[in-house]
């Protein structure tokens, strides 16, 4: 059973902020708790901070945030701000009588956008990293170009931050989160149809369904004008209680949503990057029935996420045009 973002609460907080001038941005995903939490990298260009330890035989289980970003490597230093937040407020890792917020972060490629980039010798994404847990809050997150989506493109219309959230017929609840900046494309062909219009719920993207008919146009191949580093990175979270090898099986399925969801995905030049975590209070009463449930939720609410920040997406001036700009509402 798919459900509206408003509707589940999963013992987290999301937060962004959107820099207009910058064309760039930071989401951060705060956890009331430390949750168990694990990643999967399936792009060929990554970026990213503290991902070492969300392996499975890694020692330490549990992380307090997720960060999103923009910036490429220069946005990784959005997790600085994000730990500064989190240590003002008591959290972190007890280790030598301080406490260390473990914050993982990934982040995609945006510096082309025609944005401010010029900051000086400082990056600003540390300042936006903290502005964004600051701003974290419990309700339903905004879509489109706002944090690690405001910069975002894909190889047809603009691309931004995307959200969906699902209920398993056992009760678990699932939320995607999903930054889309794809070097591949959203849509059929040319458009208006997107990839995901299968999982979509209502018409949450446009109900556009899928053409008719589709030619070797649909799958001819769409993608950004010339090499250049891309990345769809998010996250799926969950309320029930998984081992980190659990979470990353959830990580891993996600990114067959992603797969249904843009075309090609996970190309040498993208750095797509999903994680998983679980907030734990729901045991599974059967961890392999379960398991396949959460993740057969997670694929499906994953390309749903993808296509809500496409949809959602405005275009800058001068850039790429949204998807409501060529097809209307």
């Amino acid at each position: 059973m798919f459900n509206d973002l408003d509707q589940i609460s999963f013992g987290l907080r999301i937060g962004h902020a959107t820099d207009l001038s910058l064309r760039s941005g930071v989401t951060a995903i705060l956890f009331e708790q430390p949750c168990v939490a694990s990643v999967v990298v399936l792009g060929g260009a990554p970026g990213g901070r503290e991902l070492g330890f969300l392996e499975p035989d890694m020692t330490v289980e549990r992380a307090d945030a997720i960060v999103l970003s923009g910036g490429s490597a220069f946005g990784l230093d959005a997790a600085g701000g994000v730990q500064a937040a989190l240590r003002e407020d008591g959290r972190g890792f007890p280790a030598a009588g301080t406490l260390v917020p473990l914050v993982p972060q990934a982040i995609l490629f945006d510096l082309a956008n025609g944005g401010a980039k010029d900051w000086g010798r400082f990056s600003p994404y540390r300042d936006l990293g903290y502005a964004a847990a600051r701003a974290a809050t419990a309700g339903p997150p905004a879509l489109g170009s706002v944090g690690a989506g405001t910069g975002a493109t894909t190889a047809t219309v603009k691309g931004g931050f995307g959200a969906a959230s699902a209920v398993t017929q056992g009760g678990f609840s699932v939320l995607a989160l999903a930054a889309v900046n794809a070097i591949g494309s959203p849509l059929i062909g040319d458009g208006p149809w997107f990839w995901a219009a299968p999982f979509e719920v209502g018409a949450e993207f446009g109900g556009r369904g899928w053409p008719a008919r589709m030619g070797p146009e649909a799958t001819a191949m769409h993608v950004k004008g010339r090499p250049q580093p891309s990345t769809t990175i998010g996250a799926v979270i969950t309320d029930a209680t998984l081992t980190k090898a659990q979470a990353r099986r959830l990580a891993i399925m996600a990114h067959d949503g992603l797969a249904r969801a843009v075309l090609p995905a996970h190309a040498p030049m993208d750095g797509d990057t999903i994680f998983a975590a679980a907030t734990g209070a729901r045991p599974l009463s059967n961890p392999v029935a379960d398991l396949t449930e959460l993740g057969h939720a997670a694929t499906c609410a994953f390309a749903r996420a993808v296509a809500r920040g496409v949809f959602e997406a405005a275009a800058f001036p001068g850039g790429l045009p949204s998807w409501r700009d060529r097809f209307g509402a």
